[in-house]
């Protein structure tokens, strides 16, 4: 990925009168960083980070991530490692196609793992093309029977998204390969509108610690080759000591991604801002933020006032009352799909990746995320998060408990049924 982007210039002075308008500051834009430049979202590209082992990482925000994967694949010399939930067909899934099917046949060794159901209504040609271009493909868990070398498990999906290039260049984050999440960055999309387009975050991470995202993906990859326990696919790297921390967890009863969720929330001492596309947690992890906000620390959440999948949107508003009874600020993302899953605590420790604050997370899914320990990573978090509250709306409690009677119905429903989802 390139890391070195350019600065930005900052953004006009905003009428605060205009931060809850749906439509964003002065009515004209979603939030949505559709080209280089601050003008369209406000957001202004933080500089990269340096490690003390020389690693770099690089916050991307919107279509700017998918922009820099494509330049790392382009840039590759020796091998490409591409793993994605969803590896759509349309305009910007194409052009990575094409342009991986190009790599191989330059001679880099280029191996791309996708998930069946994501990519159920993709085109299968496509997929058979590049594999004629001498692209190695495995598909994770086949949803047809008789394609499934070893046991059928069409409950269990890879949801990690991962990019690992030439084991110098690496990223991270909750974007899949489609136009939704790229907008104009990748290809001109000419018929689209912004409000179309999906609110999203990736890392990009360049030197030693790409070697971690490299192990990652060969497990899952050896899995899918040779089959045996879902285990093998799991992968942890200094969670605890390192200033740059793996987490791939795997879809069993015991899975590490829970517990290590409850271990950050309860070390807060003075915030917590978790931004979440899909927020339907267990009650531990409900319990832990509630007990965060009462000993004083500062909970903000970011969630989707829109969804892809519309029960999830009615699950998270059947925790709201609970939450902001306990201090808990709750905003909701406004005029976009809002889909990136982020946290972080305290401004020292912050996690962006795959996995969201549901039951799927943590007992179905494959999902893969960062854990970044460095307080310059995590103001620049924090500042992500406040450029998205000028496109959210915060949720007024007094209001929220006037709600109809019928709302509440649906919501305890559906928060019955939430380990469903």
């Amino acid at each position: 990925m390139e890391i070195a982007l350019p600065r930005q210039d900052a953004p006009a002075d905003v009428d605060p009168r205009l931060l809850d308008s749906p439509e964003g500051p002065a009515g004209t834009s979603p939030g949505i960083n559709i080209s280089p430049g601050s003008d369209d979202d406000g957001w202004i590209v933080p500089p990269p980070v340096k490690f003390a082992d020389g690693s770099l990482v690089q916050l991307y925000k919107d279509g700017e991530a998918l922009h820099a994967a494509y330049d790392a694949i382009k840039s590759a010399k020796r091998r490409i490692c591409l793993e994605v939930y969803i590896f759509a067909s349309d305009d910007t899934g194409r052009a990575f196609a094409e342009l991986l099917a190009a790599k191989a046949q330059e001679g880099v060794f280029v191996y791309v793992i996708y998930d069946s159901v994501g990519c159920l209504h993709s085109d299968r040609r496509m997929f058979e093309d590049m594999r004629r271009a001498g692209v190695r493909l495995a598909e994770f868990h086949p949803i047809r029977p008789w394609e499934s070398q070893y046991s059928w498990r069409p409950i269990n999906r890879d949801h990690r998204k991962l990019l690992v290039v030439d084991d110098e260049l690496g990223g991270l984050g909750g974007l899949n390969v489609g136009r939704e999440y790229a907008g104009s960055w990748v290809i001109e999309s000419k018929h689209q509108d912004d409000s179309e387009l999906w609110r999203d975050n990736a890392i990009g991470i360049r030197g030693p610690a790409v070697r971690q995202l490299t192990r990652s993906f060969a497990r899952t990859w050896k899995y899918i080759a040779s089959g045996g326990p879902i285990r093998r696919t799991e992968f942890s790297y200094e969670l605890e000591d390192g200033s740059i921390g793996l987490l791939a967890s795997v879809p069993t009863v015991d899975s590490p991604l829970r517990p290590f969720l409850c271990n950050l929330l309860s070390d807060a001492r003075k915030t917590i801002d978790m931004t979440m596309a899909y927020f339907a947690p267990d009650d531990e992890l409900v319990s832990e933020l509630i007990r965060a906000a009462r000993r004083g620390v500062h909970v903000r959440l970011m969630l989707p006032s829109r969804s892809d999948i519309k029960l999830l949107i009615i699950a998270a508003h059947s925790f709201y009352e609970r939450l902001m009874d306990a201090g808990i600020e709750i905003y909701e993302r406004q005029a976009v799909v809002l889909h990136a899953k982020t946290m972080c605590i305290d401004d020292r420790v912050s996690l962006i990746g795959s996995a969201n604050l549901d039951h799927r997370s943590v007992e179905f899914n494959l999902e893969i995320s960062a854990i970044i320990r460095n307080e310059q990573f995590g103001q620049q978090m924090r500042t992500l998060f406040e450029n998205d509250m000028r496109y959210a709306k915060r949720i007024d409690p007094a209001a929220w408990r006037r709600r109809p009677m019928w709302d509440r119905f649906w919501q305890w429903a559906v928060f019955r049924a939430r380990y469903l989802l």
